[in-house]
């Protein structure tokens, strides 16, 4: 009797696809750095310039308007071209702009640099969830907006430290410039790298190839967008409204927060930069803890649509609650950790929203997600326009902006309440 031959282990897959994150993680970083850096450099520029606070809001708010107006451009284009060629040309753009910010000799050069800069970095992240759609299979999607989003949020966390021992050093002029670079390098980097088909990378062997032979097939095809559909789309309104309420709120964190630590709480340079870690650093903790607290809630009901709404009150709850709490405590420090709290529990809707925004859209990923951010920025750049003018019918009263955001917080909640967040526009693009 002959001997049993050896039985072959099935080949395990190889994780080139992983890459992908790497990638849109340091350009996540990338992004909440620039854009970060104006606000920490807002109270050296109005110095300079002879800005008033309502110009200052003006000026950040044109970010946002930027962003806003060319987001489904720039997610229907990653939709019809693919995120290689979309995702190269938005970061030289950026980088380019970033750079040019340092040109400006008044307010009026300031509004056109951040106008053309948020119309450059739109579409940014429809297409790196494109990217995602195509290139991971479905149960490691959220995860990997998680990653992405914490990077983002840690990325902005930094900034402001390194910005107040570099704009002292070199100039806030200087500052932009060097930050314009690095996008540079990220967009050259990725271009030669990355492939609207995954399977054209020679690098995956033949068990990675057939996890994402379906994604490949039925994701990268580049097909009529039926804006019909999506216009008439609750899910895809209710999306957009609850993405609105959400960045609303948190806008302020990128855009006026470090005056109010100074201006408001009355704390000094150095301090402001350390105080000012805190919001986007818990914020991108409240990543990675959505994922982990809805993986324990989805093994106990089973429902992810259920699964995601729950994260969604707890999230715009938490974020409304802290925010309020934080107007009665007079210690700037506790204050703000109050605040980072209320950043940690907005963070706890994010990895559900964009992962909504993947399922739903499906090979219309690029463009729908690009629809529900357009919405969300304009949200977000509304935010630093009506808080500049609270604060000048307040005479100043910084508690006034946070009652404001906090009732938008809550109306989040009332959408969500009616989204859809797991069945596809076109069911043909729901994949395994």
């Amino acid at each position: 009797m002959s001997p049993q031959a050896p039985k072959t282990l099935p080949e395990r897959a190889t994780r080139v696809r992983y890459l992908v994150i790497v990638f849109a993680v340091a350009l996540a970083i990338v992004t909440y750095i620039d854009r970060v850096a104006m606000s920490v450099a807002m109270p050296f520029i109005a110095r300079d310039l002879h800005l008033s606070t309502e110009e200052r809001g003006l000026i950040m708010s044109f970010f946002g308007w930027g962003y806003a107006l060319f987001e489904i451009p720039g997610g229907y284009l990653g939709d019809w071209l693919g995120p290689r060629r979309v995702l190269m040309r938005i970061v030289i753009w950026w980088s380019t702009f970033t750079a040019a910010t340092s040109l400006a000799i008044n307010g009026g050069m300031l509004l056109i640099t951040q106008f053309l800069f948020g119309a450059g970095e739109a579409g940014c992240f429809p297409n790196l969830t494109k990217a995602y759609t195509i290139w991971l299979p479905r149960r490691e999607r959220i995860r990997a907006q998680g990653i992405t989003w914490l990077s983002a949020r840690w990325g902005g966390a930094f900034t402001p430290l390194l910005l107040v021992n570099i704009i002292p050093a070199v100039g806030w002029r200087h500052s932009f410039q060097i930050f314009g670079c690095v996008g540079v390098i990220w967009a050259v980097a990725f271009y030669f790298w990355y492939r609207d088909d995954p399977l054209q990378n020679p690098s995956l062997n033949a068990a990675e190839r057939d996890l994402l032979q379906r994604e490949a097939l039925t994701l990268t095809k580049h097909e009529h967008v039926p804006w019909s559909k999506i216009v008439a789309s609750r899910q895809v309104w209710m999306l957009c409204w609850q993405y609105f309420c959400l960045s609303y709120g948190w806008y302020f964190y990128i855009t006026w927060l470090p005056t109010y630590i100074r201006e408001g709480r009355h704390v000094a340079l150095i301090t402001s930069g350390w105080l000012g870690i805190l919001p986007l650093f818990c914020g991108g903790l409240g990543n990675p803890a959505s994922v982990a607290i809805a993986t324990r809630i989805y093994r106990r009901n089973g429902s992810i649509a259920t699964t995601r709404r729950i994260m969604a009150y707890m999230g715009f709850t938490g974020a409304a609650g802290f925010l309020v709490l934080s107007t009665f405590l007079s210690d700037p420090v506790a204050a703000m950790v109050s605040i980072g709290v209320a950043s940690f529990c907005n963070d706890l809707v994010m990895p559900g929203t964009w992962a909504s925004a993947m399922d739903i859209g499906g090979k219309y990923a690029g463009t729908v997600s690009g629809t529900m951010n357009m919405c969300g920025n304009i949200g977000g750049a509304l935010t630093p326009l009506v808080i500049g003018y609270l604060l000048k019918w307040s005479n100043h009263n910084w508690n006034l902006t946070f009652y404001v955001s906090a009732v938008i917080y809550m109306m989040g909640i009332v959408f969500w309440y009616f989204l859809d967040p797991v069945t596809p526009l076109d069911p043909e693009s729901e994949s395994a």
